[in-house]
């Protein structure tokens, strides 16, 4: 059974993954249809930036948010001064953390998708008079829905494992934003906790484990009801 300690660490995990991937959702959408459908200048550029948190080290990313999103930070200190929103050291700046180190495979995901949707479908609807926005909706966006469910779930579980930019954002706070990596961080330096810093590993697999099957099996339902359909 797990203690109460492990229980927070769990369900706050669980909370800040959800809402990393809730609002990171509708950007990663629309980056992803901006990089799959429109050539622009800077498209090379917009392109390594949105992909930069997978090749930077965690604690960077955790760095430049604190820079930027801290409470004297750029952008941190006007929406403190003019929303009262601060996300420094708070289970808010933990969610923004994992959204922005897991962005990126959940725009890659999306992306795959939108560029094997062939496009002479959106001509077609194009040509019988409807919108942009229509074809969109009714057309493209149903037959992106694998890659879309695929890029949720990976970003889901790739914001539970998060770690380095988190601690380095908002700190290591119990309660607040103590997540599960964080969580068996402390337990690993702390002696005699070996068994607490195994379960929460254990834990931690099973979830990540089955967030993919999850993706995968989803996938496979969405293409078959796709093919139906057609």
């Amino acid at each position: 059974m797990l203690s109460a300690y492990e229980w927070e660490a769990l369900q706050l995990s669980l909370r800040v993954s959800a809402v990393a991937v809730l609002f990171s959702l509708p950007l990663g959408i629309f980056f992803a249809w901006l990089l799959a459908r429109r050539q622009f200048p800077g498209k090379a550029l917009l392109d390594g930036l949105i992909h930069l948190p997978l090749v930077l080290p965690p604690v960077v990313v955790g760095y430049l948010l604190l820079v930027l999103m801290g409470r004297q930070g750029a952008i941190g200190s006007w929406l403190n001064d003019w929303f009262g929103l601060s996300f420094s050291f708070s289970w808010r700046g933990a969610a923004l953390a994992a959204a922005v180190v897991s962005f990126p495979l959940m725009v890659r995901a999306i992306r795959l998708a939108l560029e094997a949707v062939d496009s002479r479908l959106e001509q077609a609807a194009r040509t019988l008079g409807a919108s942009r926005a229509k074809v969109f909706l009714t057309i493209t966006l149903p037959l992106t829905l694998p890659g879309i469910l695929t890029g949720t779930l990976l970003a889901f579980a790739r914001s539970l494992g998060e770690f380095g930019a988190t601690i380095s954002f908002v700190s290591n706070i119990p309660g607040e934003t103590r997540t599960l990596p964080l969580a068996m961080f402390s337990f690993i330096e702390t002696p005699g906790a070996e068994a607490e810093a195994a379960r929460l590993c254990v834990i931690a697999i099973l979830i990540a484990l089955a967030s993919l099957l999850i993706s995968e099996w989803l996938t496979r339902l969405s293409r078959r009801r796709l093919e139906a359909a057609c």
